[in-house]
């Protein structure tokens, strides 16, 4: 089969070989893939590996056609599936001191075969096109339960987004909106404050402009992905109650934290990271029932790999990046 395979140090690294098809074990499922989505963790990987590693299929999110399955409760053969990337997780009261990734150290998604855990494999949701339903996976599942199962998300609360230029971030958008809260989202860049309000968000602010309790009035919770460039201001911002969810960190991890904010205003402070199986198919039901649609910026053929991950790294286009396997 074919594969994006990362050989060595760096995005110069992938190449576009043939290998051998997967062969799926006792509770193992296989998948014939026709598009995978790109995600910040595979340059993470890449950046991580060294020159001397195995090659590696890369990949956490797709969509495909259910060749074979050793399972109960799983889809039937011949069911349009996407997969969810996170393994291993499945009580989401016992937490995994880091969750495993498809794509690292097993091997990912692009590819034309996959093979993964008979549970990892959910029908995809029938109103998504197959580029979509790709991209839905480790973005959805991660904006879910920041939102939710985290952040406790009310209908009637007022939401903060910084950076709202991830892929993540767009879709906490989506999903915080559809479940009606009003959202206040942050940028360094107009136009993506422009892509953003597409989306349905009720404020917009540049990261320069001023920041104030007077112009947005309290927040009753911030999800971020920012880090350091953001973290202080969105405490400041927070009523008192309020929650802040940390699920990434784009600038830089090391924040300054006063803690009087904390313990006069009584703030949470909550850590977030992908999701556990029963939340991902909780997410799976929250976009059927709301048709949620993944905005997908572009699609690349499996040879234009390593173009796709640096157009992610420097962030050329709006929206998420997938991959048609089989073009």
């Amino acid at each position: 089969m074919r594969a994006a395979v990362h050989v060595r140090g760096g995005i110069d690294g992938i190449r576009l070989e043939r290998v051998e098809r997967p062969e799926p074990a006792t509770g193992e499922a296989l998948v014939r893939l026709d598009h995978a989505a790109l995600n910040r963790h595979d340059l993470f990987v890449i950046d991580d590996r060294g020159t001397a590693e195995r090659p590696l299929i890369l990949g956490s999110d797709g969509h495909g056609v259910l060749e074979a399955v050793d399972g109960d409760g799983a889809p039937a053969v011949g069911d349009r599936v996407i997969i969810n990337p996170c393994l291993g997780w499945d009580d989401p009261a016992v937490l995994p001191l880091v969750p495993e990734v498809l794509g690292d150290p097993r091997n990912g998604t692009l590819a034309e075969y996959v093979k993964v855990p008979a549970g990892n494999v959910h029908r995809a949701p029938t109103h998504l096109e197959p580029a979509a339903a790709a991209s839905l996976g480790l973005a959805g599942m991660t904006a879910y339960r920041a939102l939710f199962t985290q952040g406790g998300l009310r209908p009637d609360a007022h939401v903060l987004i910084p950076g709202i230029g991830g892929g993540v971030a767009l879709m906490a958008l989506i999903f915080a909106k559809r479940a009606g809260a009003r959202v206040t989202v942050t940028s360094r860049s107009t136009a993506v404050l422009e892509h953003a309000a597409g989306y349905g968000a009720d404020q917009m602010l540049l990261h320069d402009d001023d920041w104030t309790r007077q112009r947005l009035g309290p927040i009753d919770l911030v999800v971020d992905s920012v880090g350091s460039a953001a973290y202080g201001r969105a405490i400041e911002l927070l009523r008192p109650g309020g929650v802040l969810v940390s699920f990434g960190a784009t600038t830089a991890p090391d924040v300054t934290l006063d803690l009087r904010d904390l313990f006069f205003r009584q703030i949470e402070i909550k850590g977030s990271s992908m999701a556990s199986a029963p939340e991902f198919a909780a997410m799976l039901r929250f976009v059927a029932e709301h048709e949620i649609v993944p905005p997908v910026g572009r699609v690349y053929a499996l040879s234009e790999t390593a173009a796709a991950l640096e157009d992610l790294r420097v962030g050329r286009t709006a929206g998420k990046l997938a991959v048609e396997i089989a073009r």
